[in-house]
Parts: structure tokens; sequence; C-alpha cells
């Protein structure tokens, strides 16, 4: 029988999200109907309800959901009703990059993570007969309920609460992934996040445990660069009203030959250049931060002759199913300690979360179902 659950749903760009009403099919084949019981608050939810960036409207986000299986479609094998489990994004699992252990640069990324509708068209959500896009990163966790995909399910073990374990369906994954994966941190490192928001500080404290003898952490808000230091940062620097010159003479005064590794979470181009300015031969930087349309950066490419490799990376270069539990693994062990990030908030208050998250008052927001 279809499910009647409440749902946070934005009606028009820019505009707060709304909850209402929405019903939801039963599970087709590959997929799996979870009961949430907390979602993490990310900037693309945030992206998506102020820009336009291909998703039709309105249109139910959240994408790092939690919650318990109720049900599952024909073909799942690997979750059952009643186990605890964590959604991350999707991906089709027969492209080229699936087929290589790279889903998330899955060919239907866009098509899975943004369309609003489910692999066949159908619409996944709807009030009566008024049809409600979703679907978002194969979820749309804000809500109730959600219908997920066995490939973005991932089991969840019986010790971790649903609050703590949420955010590991994006924000620290990506964050982390990059730091672990994509740039390979070491104990020889010198490492920097530009922008301290909950991916920034995900990828920082991978840098701790890894053992970076210098973590610095850039941020325009004195508080998050507090809780950066508090968190494992050797060092800070704040960024407000900083031109790209000073922030690359900023980060040489702390490691004079530049630093080694580099994330920049915040897509701005006088951030990015200095980053890339105060980078040490042969350094990596890698860009995460998803922009508003039309943006741009501006940078010196002879910057980049002396080694200097500039990449982007998509959730971590992590593939859900190994990366998440592992993950929680270093959690358990006490080397990736993520709770001083985050804030719980009951859904209800969803719009408060969001505002929060924007005005720097809140890093990572949880939004609580039960």
């Amino acid at each position: 029988m279809p499910i009647t659950t409440t749902a946070a749903i934005l009606r028009q760009r820019g505009a707060p999200f709304s909850l209402e009403t929405v019903t939801l099919a039963d599970p087709g084949p590959g997929q799996v109907l979870v009961k949430l019981a907390a979602c993490g608050i990310c900037f693309t939810d945030v992206g998506v309800q102020r820009y336009e960036q291909g998703t039709p409207l309105p249109h139910v986000l959240g994408h790092e959901g939690a919650g318990t299986v109720l049900s599952v479609g024909e073909g799942v094998t690997h979750v059952a009703a009643g186990d605890r489990v964590v959604l991350s994004y999707a991906s089709c699992g027969h492209c080229g990059n699936c087929s290589h252990d790279h889903p998330q640069y899955c060919a239907s990324f866009m098509a899975l993570n943004y369309g609003g509708v489910l692999p066949d068209g159908a619409v996944p959500m709807h009030q009566g007969d008024t049809p409600i896009y979703g679907g978002f990163f194969g979820q749309s966790s804000f809500a109730g309920h959600a219908l997920a995909y066995a490939r973005n399910t991932v089991k969840l073990a019986d010790d971790v609460p649903f609050a703590l374990a949420a955010p590991f369906g994006c924000g620290l994954q990506t964050g982390a992934g990059t730091a672990y994966n994509t740039l390979d941190v070491q104990p020889g490192h010198g490492f920097a996040v530009l922008g301290a928001g909950s991916v920034g500080l995900a990828a920082m404290l991978a840098a701790v445990d890894r053992g970076c003898h210098t973590i610095i952490a850039v941020d325009r808000v004195a508080e998050r660069l507090e809780l950066a230091r508090a968190m494992g940062a050797t060092h800070s620097i704040l960024s407000t009203g900083m031109a790209a010159a000073d922030l690359a003479l900023a980060l040489r005064a702390i490691i004079a030959t530049g630093v080694d590794r580099i994330v920049d979470t915040t897509g701005v181009s006088a951030v990015v250049r200095g980053g890339l300015e105060g980078l040490a031969q042969m350094g990596q930087m890698a860009l995460l931060a998803v922009t508003a349309p039309g943006t741009e950066i501006t940078i010196n490419p002879n910057t980049l002759l002396g080694g200097r490799r500039l990449v982007g990376a998509v959730e971590g270069d992590a593939d859900p199913q190994a990366f998440i539990p592992w993950l929680i693994d270093r959690h358990r062990a006490g080397r990736f300690n993520h709770a001083p990030m985050l804030q719980s908030y009951d859904f209800a208050a969803i719009n408060e979360a969001v505002a929060n998250m924007a005005a720097g008052r809140a890093v990572k927001p949880v939004l609580v179902m039960e």
C-alpha cells in the first residue's frame, strides 16, 4: 500500500520549505522504502533551493538520510525490513565508471540525483493527482519516509545513533574522502582547508587522522575557526575581505615553502586563486564547491608550472558501500570525531536550520524526525 508521509517541499526557487503531506509508492525492483529518523542538511540542498540547477519544482530535497528499512523491492538482498541504514548518492551500476568502481562519476549521475523522477520516468511522490518531484540523490530525505535504491542504501550497525550517522551520506564522505582518497594526505604534508563548514572540517579531520604536520583552517567566520582549532587545526586564518595575494602570503607565513595539500569548499575566485598561489611545488588542490550558475574563477596559469595540480572531486571519490562503513569505523576508533560540528533540529524547524547554516550559526544541522 502507498505510504503517506510529511515532506518539506520546495515550491519556488529561493522560497522557504513547506511541510506538507505526500504519498509515496511502494518500492519497485531494486528500491528500498525507509522510515527516516534523521537527515543532515548539506549546502547542496541550499544551493538547489537558491539557484536553478536543473531540478524541477515542486521538489523534495534532502540527501543525508538515515533510518529503518520498512520494505524492499524485488532484487534487493543486502538489506531487509528492520535494518538500520544510511542513504547516500545514486548511481546506475552498469556504465563504464560504475563498472570500474567509480560510481561517483556515473554517466547518469545528474539524471539519477537531480532529475526529480525515477529511472522509468515516474514521479516518486504525489498529492492526490498532483505530481511532486523527488528522488533527490536517490532518496529525498527531507521527509518522514524515502524511496531509495539498493546501491545507495548502506547498512548501519546498531551502536551508531541516526543523527550522528546521517551526515556520512554526503558531507562527511565528500570532505573526508577528498582528503583520504583524492589527495591521499600523509604525515609529511602540510594541509589547509579553505572554508571550515562541515565538508571542510571533515577533510580536516582526515588530515588530523593521517597525522599531517601542519593543519590550517581558513574561514570568514571566527566561530568556525574556533571550532576547527578545537577539532585539530594547528593554525587558522580569518579571511574576511582578504584578497588572493594576501591569502597566499598568509599561508606561506605559516609554511614558507607552501602547503602540500589544500581542499577548497568555497568556490570563491579570490580564495581559490590565493590557495593555489599558496600551494607548494608538486602540491595538489581539490575543488569541491557547487557554485551558482555563471561563476568563474580566474587563476594565473603560470602557477601550475611548478608541478601543482588543481583537481575536482565528487563525493570524495568514494563508493558509499565501502567508504561509509570504513569511515564509521574510524569514528568508533576515536580517529574521526565529527560530533562537535553537529546541531540537531526538529524536522518542523527546517527553515530555521537552513537560515542558521547560511548565517554561519550552525555548521552541520541535522533534522530529527522522531
